[in-house]
């Protein structure tokens, strides 16, 4: 079975003295309790795993309980290790976490402890609740074009279709089959048990075709004024702003924000529009397969969505940031940023482009790496392969 960088990374912090809870968190269907699976079976050491999927198990007494019989392991084999999924359907979970996991540590027990669940917004919340200073995060994206063709045997245009979630990989020759399943297994439960259970959503209407207006228009600068045009639905730019940052923690879509050096002014900006995965853009606007070829507009939102996404996906494991900029005429489709490095992408895709955004970007702003990708020199499959080096 296909192992992701999620795996080793796992086992070695696992192999490490106990320093911090290990919890694994991302988008539903990217294949998280499959990764910690296979990490524990890496490992020598007495392992107790839980899943709290049955309602009856879903309490904090349940909870303390396997942390109790873990312990016990413990005092036999320092360093046995507890790993629990769907940690979050537990009622304040995160405050008996925090309580036993402070309790191990006054007692010198020797106790490692993965957490991971379905919800990554359910996940976050307790993780700011209670556990500041205590965990690590080991994120779990949508998979890569290089996973994909690793794993599944996946082409280019496989991967610009089809996007990245592995439990809809083997569908890929029923479109229907794949729609629906990507529909019914990872949109409609993020949306429905993730987003709209959070108390913060007053109009799940107006998030539910936030995600759907937005998808279809990934790739795409709109403002807030057009945005709310669009959905038909009273609310305010405050509204769409924060829906799209739930939105963007669960894993479907950002906003993504113009680069400006005054960080007040680009938090104010109209945003550009990235669905998280192609597969999410191709099942909000319901196209075929063949629209790849007969719509060259299309395939350049597309290919610009496959490329925005894995950025997205990379600045949450290496910590930089995701932009675009435009000043009248002049735009450039990403910017990212980490610390003094800077870098600029114009993505050509089918359609036709001027690059005379990028050339005055980098007139603007001195020291800026520039990058053409789907040019001779950098091939769109290469970047998203990571054969091109982001920054300089």
């Amino acid at each position: 079975m296909y192992e992701r960088y999620i795996v080793p990374m796992l086992a070695n912090r696992l192999l490490e003295p106990r320093r911090f809870l290990q919890i694994v968190e991302g988008p539903r269907q990217t294949g998280k309790s499959t990764a910690v699976a296979q990490a524990l079976r890496k490992l020598d050491t007495p392992v107790q795993e839980f899943v709290f999927d049955r309602p009856r198990d879903q309490l904090p007494r349940t909870l303390e309980d396997l942390w109790k019989q873990a312990r016990s392991m413990a005092r036999q084999t320092p360093g046995a290790i507890l790993s629990l999924d769907e940690v979050q359907k537990v009622p304040d979970w995160s405050a008996t976490v925090k309580y036993l996991w402070d309790e191990d540590s006054r007692n010198g027990l020797d106790l490692r402890v993965v957490l991971t669940g379905s919800s990554t917004l359910l996940l976050r919340k307790g993780m700011a609740d209670s556990l500041k200073g205590r965990y690590e995060v080991i994120p779990s994206t949508q998979w890569t074009f290089d996973e994909c063709r690793e794993a599944f045997g996946f082409t280019y245009e496989d991967f610009l279709f089809f996007g990245g979630y592995p439990g809809a990989a083997s569908l890929k020759d029923d479109e229907d089959r794949w729609l629906a399943y990507v529909r019914e297994a990872i949109v409609e439960p993020t949306l429905t048990q993730d987003v709209l259970e959070m108390e913060v959503v007053r109009k799940p209407a107006l998030l539910r075709a936030l995600f759907e207006v937005g998808a279809v228009y990934s790739a795409q600068e709109i403002s807030y004024r057009k945005l709310l045009g669009q959905l038909d639905d009273r609310g305010n730019t405050d509204t769409i702003a924060h829906y799209l940052e739930l939105l963007s923690r669960a894993g479907l879509l950002s906003g993504l924000p113009k680069y400006d050096e005054k960080v007040l002014k680009e938090r104010a900006s109209s945003p550009r529009l990235l669905a998280h995965d192609t597969a999410l853009m191709v099942t909000a606007s319901g196209e075929r397969r063949e629209r790849l070829r007969e719509n060259s507009e299309y395939r350049g939102h597309l290919v610009e969505t496959a490329v925005g996404a894995y950025l997205l996906a990379r600045a949450s494991r290496e910590g930089f940031t995701v932009t675009w900029w435009r000043n009248g005429s002049y735009e450039v489709d990403f910017v990212v940023t980490k610390g003094r490095r800077r870098t600029a992408i114009e993505v050509k895709s089918g359609r036709v482009k001027s690059l005379k955004g990028l050339g005055e970007f980098v007139q603007r702003y001195p020291g800026t790496y520039a990058l053409v990708i789907g040019s001779n020199e950098f091939p769109v499959d290469d970047f998203l392969l990571g054969r091109v080096p982001l920054f300089q």
